[in-house]
């Protein structure tokens, strides 16, 4: 906790944006900071709660009453050491993860959680500037060798806390750059590329060997690694993206979101597009199909390309503005959550389903849809509620069903469960094959960095404890 009677005395202010006018005509991090004397104060408003739900909200675990406490008493070493004890890399977290810990605040109770994410980035980021954040070298090796398929948090996660306890680690990554989704996903505007290279030379010095363009099952044969290490972690991601089966799908103009969103930023990093076709909303009437983060950096995106106009469309209902806390509380909400990519331009829809596509000369030009109902959990298409919209470029965030099977996976022949993920438990994360573990989205489907950090050290606890009988790593 903070002051004992902080809460009080403060009131909740959170970090800014840079004016949209401004923010929509780069690709660089728009999110402001606070002082150390208001983030003082910020801590001292983390109350004396007796049970901090924020705590258990957290997926990493971490220890927030307590580094909010020393951040208020400006003891920031400190509050460096207890961010990392369970959160490999908080200045990712810091900029990308919705906060279900300030959803789990009892100061939610009354919509004033504490500003649990800025402090968190403030933490971390000062570390980095002062020169605290160095490598972890272990004393000595084990002479064990492990193969993570994949850097993504997840992979990078494992790999780090494998590599500190003194394990040799050859992390594959099937593009030309270390990352994942990291990279490849999220834009630049949400978190700045350096981020990722100054971790991987941290880990590079604490022994972390990276293989970029590997892609294991295509240029690098399963039966190879699997003879060559003593165990090996899959931490892909979950790739396979949800299709749209209906009329016009076939035209031109209709793509997948990853592939939108991948391209950009391979185009902000300078890095080659192997796509020939290339894919920008300048100038077009941009259609993005699913309410979900992938959705809300597509906007964004399209914003800085110049589209002519956005419109995001959502087959659920619209959530309501504010939850009942009664029901909710201290669990995640279900309520309308507005994005800064919102908030710099876009028409948004719910409870419509698309019906069909039209288009010119093989291109699309328009999208056919309907109005739902929903009653009892079931929708039913509204009568005379069909329009048009105009559509040059529709892009398909409607989320992942589950990891790429073709190639590695089929390769190795691991089970999958009900749900076409890699069958492994959270206790052991051992898949159905001797030595292969699996961990991050590749185990669990589409889900949260925050959520890949945590299987990704815990998985590295696992191999540690399957490699050497015991172990000392976290989890």
């Amino acid at each position: 906790m903070g002051k004992a009677t902080g809460f009080m005395e403060y009131e909740r202010l959170d970090r800014g944006y840079r004016p949209v006018e401004e923010r929509v005509k780069s690709y660089d991090e728009f999110t402001g900071t606070l002082d150390d004397d208001e983030l003082s104060r910020q801590g001292a408003r983390c109350m004396d709660c007796g049970i901090p739900f924020c705590h258990s909200g957290c997926p990493v675990d971490n220890i927030i009453p307590e580094w909010n406490d020393l951040v208020y008493k400006g003891q920031w070493l400190r509050a460096l050491e207890v961010l990392h004890s369970t959160n490999n890399f908080p200045e990712f977290t810091g900029r990308i993860c919705p906060a279900p810990c300030e959803a789990s605040c009892t100061l939610n109770i009354t919509d004033e959680p504490v500003t649990i994410k800025t402090i968190e980035c403030a933490i971390v980021d000062r570390g980095w500037e002062e020169g605290w954040i160095e490598p972890q070298v272990p004393a000595s090796s084990t002479g064990k060798r492990i193969a993570v398929v994949g850097s993504g948090p997840a992979g990078m996660a494992c790999a780090q806390q494998l590599a500190r306890g003194g394990h040799k680690v050859v992390v594959f990554e099937k593009n030309n750059k270390i990352g994942g989704l990291l990279r490849y996903g999220i834009p630049d505007f949400k978190m700045s590329r350096h981020l990722i290279d100054r971790r991987m030379a941290q880990m590079q010095s604490e022994g972390v060997d990276f293989r970029p363009n590997s892609h294991v099952g295509v240029n690098v044969e399963v039966e190879k690694l699997l003879r060559d290490f003593d165990a090996m972690a899959l931490t892909g991601g979950a790739e396979e993206p949800r299709d749209l089966n209906v009329p016009g799908r076939e035209l031109d103009g209709i793509y997948f979101a990853m592939r939108y969103l991948t391209q950009q930023n391979r185009r902000v990093s300078g890095e080659r597009i192997a796509d020939k076709l290339e894919i920008m909303a300048t100038g077009k009437h941009v259609i993005v199909i699913g309410g979900g983060d992938t959705g809300s950096d597509c906007i964004g995106t399209a914003n800085r390309q110049g589209a002519a106009s956005i419109t995001q469309i959502e087959i659920m209902p619209e959530p309501p503005k504010k939850e009942n806390k009664g029901l909710s509380w201290p669990d995640w909400p279900m309520k309308l959550y507005t994005s800064p990519s919102h908030e710099e331009g876009c028409d948004r829809d719910w409870s419509i389903t698309t019906k069909a596509f039209e288009g010119r000369d093989g291109h699309v030009t328009r999208l056919k849809g309907i109005g739902l109902d929903w009653l009892g959990g079931k929708m039913t298409e509204v009568a005379g509620s069909e329009f048009d919209l105009p559509a040059d470029l529709v892009l398909l965030a409607m989320g992942f069903v589950n990891p790429v099977h073709e190639g590695m996976l089929d390769g190795l022949g691991v089970s999958y469960d009900d749900r076409g993920n890699v069958a492994a438990d959270t206790e052991n994360y051992h898949t159905s094959i001797d030595k292969v573990f699996a961990a991050g989205d590749m185990r669990r489907g589409q889900s949260l960095v925050v959520w890949a950090i945590r299987e990704g050290r815990q998985c590295a606890r696992a191999i540690d404890q399957y490699l050497m009988g015991k172990t000392n790593l976290p989890r």
